[in-house]
């Protein structure tokens, strides 16, 4: 870790009305105050407790003898709000249909509803079975919840995450519904994969900035190249993937632009992942719902100064990209979606400032879903801020496992919303680590400032991974060369 960051928390993000940071580096000790006022509910915790152990078991929680990467045995549904336009429902009715072409049980594929205010444990009771019971007869395990999270909330989705393979999925219309389903079902029934067996590593770093100084450097370069200190290979090797490297000042605009818009005569890669600052506006901009989460590269020449020449948004994916069968994993903030209100950094008794008129997902990656040339298959990225401190904590050293897991079993061919298994597991353990710290805290006994902020940091960032798009979607790895 970087000597100026050690005693700090490091943001992720970057303003785009004045260049700089979107919010200044905290100390560890401020945010040790915030951390011992976010207090659980006794409900939630007591099941994320539970939840913790089931994680950790081969099946998550689903009976012995249901594979959880087959989601013909673990079951799919697709859960719309109640009031959800009947246009957006047939849009997506080709794809309901394809699923259930090959889950031969019907009754684990399902159309579900989701009521105004409902939380996961009584949307899960309504359906028949209690939270830490999955039963895919009754509720599926691959859920896609399809909706503005101004109507299906964020917490719905990231609770009900735990335990299920969620996806979501919200565009401002029913056509676009209807593109992202087509591509789904053409990437999954040509004969002809359209992506090469490739995964695009890209990662800016300046010299000015610690973000991307740990984001490059305990984050991508060991997943690129491996970890001698952990036993990992290079995570490409797992799935004798080709490797290519954007790194540092390989990583510009116009390089990630080339990866969006692969000539002709060549294959796109199948997978991409990149890692660095997002970009986030003040409500009142009208900026923000274009922009906001786009990907700031190795353009960007230092705080204080920021223009459209230095981050790739959605308006820079052009129709002659080509995505099509691709997915793509964005450590940036707002990579995919912003709330209302800020949850976790505010002053002490004061109500959590405003941050967007309304809660909404990131424009790049509903332009990656639904492009016109064939959409990518799903994104996965994160909902408010991406925690750069939260990869690498002062007393343990770089956390990978989670990021090595996810990307290792999608390049294996695992169900996306499987692969993001151990995201899940670490919020719930998290979480339950949290609890424990603010419990001996209430008791009076010591508790570190910078353990109580680390646990705090890397529970809110393990919260906030989402999967945007089909969860039972996977690479068809076999078919590639």
């Amino acid at each position: 870790m970087p000597e100026d960051a050690s005693d700090q928390i490091v943001f992720n993000g970057i303003d785009g009305t004045t260049g700089q940071y979107l919010l200044e580096p905290m100390k560890l000790s401020e945010a040790a105050v915030l951390a011992r006022e976010k207090v659980v509910d006794a409900y939630v915790l007591d099941w994320l407790k539970g939840m913790w152990r089931t994680l950790s078991q081969p099946h998550l929680g689903l009976p012995f003898f249901v594979d959880p990467a087959d989601f013909c045995q673990a079951g799919w549904g697709v859960v719309f709000h109640d009031e959800e336009d009947k246009a957006v429902k047939e849009a997506l009715q080709p794809l309901i249909d394809h699923r259930k072409q090959r889950i031969t049980d019907t009754i684990r594929c399902k159309i579900l509803d989701y009521k105004s205010g409902e939380d996961w444990s009584s949307w899960l009771a309504r359906n028949g079975v209690a939270a830490g019971n999955v039963d895919p007869k009754k509720v599926p395990f691959y859920l896609l919840l399809v909706g503005s999270p101004d109507r299906i909330p964020f917490s719905f989705g990231h609770l009900l995450d735990v335990e299920y393979a969620v996806g979501r999925l919200h565009f401002d219309t029913a056509a676009e519904y209807a593109a992202y389903a087509k591509s789904v079902i053409d990437y999954e029934t040509t004969t002809v994969v359209p992506t090469s067996k490739e995964a695009v590593f890209f990662a800016p770093r300046h010299a000015f900035d610690s973000a991307t100084q740990l984001s490059a450097d305990l984050l991508v370069k060991p997943l690129m190249e491996g970890d001698p200190s952990t036993g990992f290979s290079a995570i490409t090797e797992y799935g004798e993937f080709r490797s290519r490297q954007l790194w540092g000042p390989q990583a510009t605009k116009s390089a990630l632009t080339e990866v969006f818009h692969t000539p002709a005569a060549e294959k796109p890669p199948a997978f991409l992942f990149t890692a660095g600052h997002g970009m986030g506006w003040p409500s009142a901009d009208a900026k923000q719902l274009d922009y906001q989460g786009a990907l700031v590269c190795q353009d960007w020449p230092g705080l204080g100064q920021i223009n459209a020449d230095h981050y790739f948004g959605a308006s820079d994916l052009t129709d002659d990209g080509r995505v099509g069968g691709m997915i793509t994993f964005h450590f940036a903030c707002y990579g995919a979606g912003t709330p209302d209100r800020d949850r976790f950094v505010h002053k002490p008794g004061q109500p959590p400032p405003v941050i967007a008129n309304k809660p909404f997902f990131s424009a790049l990656p509903k332009r990656l879903l639904t492009h016109p040339k064939g959409g990518a298959l799903a994104v996965i990225g994160h909902v408010e801020r991406a925690w750069a401190y939260s990869i690498v904590t002062k007393s343990a050293g770089p956390q990978l496992i989670p990021f090595q897991n996810t990307i290792g079993r999608l390049l294996k061919g695992d169900p996306i919303g499987y692969a993001m298994k151990d995201f899940n597991e670490r919020y719930a353990a998290l979480s339950t680590n949290l609890s424990d710290l603010q419990e001996k805290i209430s008791f009076g006994q010591q508790v570190p400032n910078q353990v109580l902020a680390s646990t705090w940091i890397e529970r809110n960032d393990a919260e906030g991974y989402v999967v945007l798009g089909d969860p039972a979607v996977k690479l068809r790895v076999q078919d590639m060369v």
